[in-house]
């Protein structure tokens, strides 16, 4: 039997209006993620992974076709919190400590068991020890290692990112790649991840979208 569907998506579109005419970031695309898959996006730039992704996240908004995120439009999804999404840049406040930044959607959401969770998830990725240092103290690994602990801050069943290491040098990003892979295996959450790399995307990945140029 086929595992639950976390993100379906049919006939998918998004069209931009421009002063030069409409451009179509996203052309009826079809697509299912399965509870569990650690599923890529790739292709060359322009062609609509991060749009694809922001679409999932409520951050843009399709213009045509149906999708949904556990079973909810994305907005519902957004506002029940069903995903953690990780930046290209790790968007870490530079006046907040590593603890408090982690903590920040804690904060938000009011609960009460944050230094639990804070320091849980710190050790997930390997930054115990870190918490009281300031962004500006840290590598851009680590920096990158503390906004993946954020987005997972809350549980969320989907995590979303977007090229969160590509910034980075070779040597600390297939570092990277293999924690996040022993993280995957570790906390079975369903993963959707914006690449440029072939390499990475066939050691990440349990499925690889490929995505087209306009």
């Amino acid at each position: 039997m086929a595992a639950a569907a976390v993100i379906e998506a049919k006939d998918l579109s998004l069209t931009f209006q421009t002063a030069d005419g409409p451009v179509f970031a996203l052309s009826k695309v079809d697509l299912r993620v399965e509870e569990g898959d650690f599923v890529s996006f790739i292709g060359p730039s322009g062609c609509g992974k991060t749009t694809l992704l922001r679409v999932i996240a409520d951050l843009e908004q399709a213009t045509g076709g149906q999708i949904t995120v556990n079973g909810m439009t994305p907005e519902r999804a957004r506002l029940a919190r069903a995903y953690g999404y990780v930046f290209q840049a790790p968007a870490l406040y530079p006046w907040r400590t590593v603890e408090r930044n982690v903590g920040l959607p804690l904060e938000i959401m009011g609960l009460d068991d944050r230094a639990e969770r804070i320091r849980r998830n710190l050790e997930l990725v390997n930054l115990a020890g870190f918490e009281r240092k300031f962004p500006w103290q840290l590598s851009g690994g680590m920096q990158q290692r503390v906004s993946i602990a954020r987005a997972l801050a809350f549980d969320p069943p989907l995590l979303l990112m977007d090229e969160p290491f590509g910034a980075l040098d070779e040597i600390v990003r297939d570092k990277l790649n293999q924690q996040l892979l022993e993280l995957w295996n570790r906390m079975g959450k369903t993963v959707v991840f914006v690449t440029h790399s072939i390499p990475e995307a066939v050691f990440l990945s349990t499925r690889i979208v490929v995505m087209s140029p306009r």
